[in-house]
């Protein structure tokens, strides 16, 4: 038994109390002062714990968006590679015009190139500062990755209400002869 207080020992002898109190209130003394069990938390503790779970969200959240930024930059990087393994060679004389970032740009192809135009077996793809000519297959992998690198796809469906339009307006334009010569 822990050694009584003065207190106490006079409490005992004036029969105030027990012993087994006696023992009972020392016995939680002795806890309270030497307990490793877990203890209420106060207002410190618990904003404390607060805090580092906001900042374990915040690191999350961080952590979240720069895995999002590096596979938007993986993709980006491997549309450049398609491009740049992919690329049509150009050869010609005679300018083919097409519309990029609200500007007429120009590019010299010869004929076959510019029916594959046409048709969309080619597609203009933007890289950097130039523009590169593909075949359809890899400007859809180029479009899979990041489609604001394709500038060009006349083989892409372009919506049903546009379609419409488009073949009432071929339907009455077909009366017109055109000039085989004539080149845009």
């Amino acid at each position: 038994m822990a050694k009584a207080n003065p207190l106490q020992e006079q409490l005992l002898k004036a029969g105030l109390v027990k012993k087994s109190k006696v023992a009972e209130v020392a016995r939680e003394q002795h806890k309270a002062r030497h307990a490793k069990g877990p203890s209420e938390l106060n207002e410190f503790q618990l904003e404390a714990e607060r805090a580092r779970a906001e900042k374990a969200e915040r690191d999350r959240a961080l952590a979240a968006e720069r895995k999002a930024q590096a596979r938007i930059t993986e993709l980006r990087a491997q549309a450049r590679q398609i491009i740049d393994d992919k690329k049509v060679p150009r050869s010609g004389e005679s300018e083919y015009r097409f519309t990029a970032d609200g500007a007429i740009r120009t590019l010299l192809v010869n004929d076959d190139l510019r029916k594959k135009l046409s048709s969309g077996a080619v597609v203009i793809a933007r890289l950097g500062d130039r523009y590169e000519l593909l075949p359809r297959a890899a400007g859809d992998k180029v479009r899979e990755r990041d489609a604001s690198m394709i500038v060009l796809d006349h083989g892409q469906d372009a919506g049903n209400e546009t379609t419409a339009a488009t073949s009432e307006d071929d339907a009455y334009y077909a009366q017109f002869q055109v000039p085989d010569d004539l080149v845009w």
